[in-house]
């Protein structure tokens, strides 16, 4: 099964950036990539997801300010989060999702997660 490691997490000012890596055991071109976010106190959300061909979701709250991308080539898959805010703090995990049947099944996995903070 696919593994992912995030990292790139740490503490950062108001208004700065941060770029998450997440590296994949293996080849991640048929897989739907994304990033959610667990803020302290609240539910888990979507960040940003990206589908095998590269069409790109946002959630409201970051659009603008966060981009998702990835490199079939390295099985990586990156957010970098610019203007940051307070709000942004969270754990911030990596997902892989692929349909493994034609019934619509489907398998994924998630990172350890990576913790982000905001403050300053």
């Amino acid at each position: 099964q696919l593994q992912l490691e995030e990292s790139g997490g740490g503490l950062v000012q108001p208004g700065g950036s941060l770029r998450l890596s997440c590296a994949a055991s293996s080849d991640i071109s048929h897989y739907f990539m994304g990033w959610y976010r667990r803020p302290p106190g609240k539910r888990t959300e979507l960040v940003a997801e990206m589908t095998p061909v590269g069409r790109i979701d946002y959630s409201d709250s970051v659009k603008g300010r966060f981009t998702i991308s990835r490199d079939n080539a390295e099985n990586t898959v990156y957010l970098q989060m610019n203007s940051l805010k307070p709000e942004d703090t969270a754990v911030y995990y990596c997902t892989a999702e692929i349909v493994t049947g034609q019934d619509g099944s489907t398998w994924s996995g998630w990172g350890q997660g990576t913790q982000v903070t905001v403050s300053g």
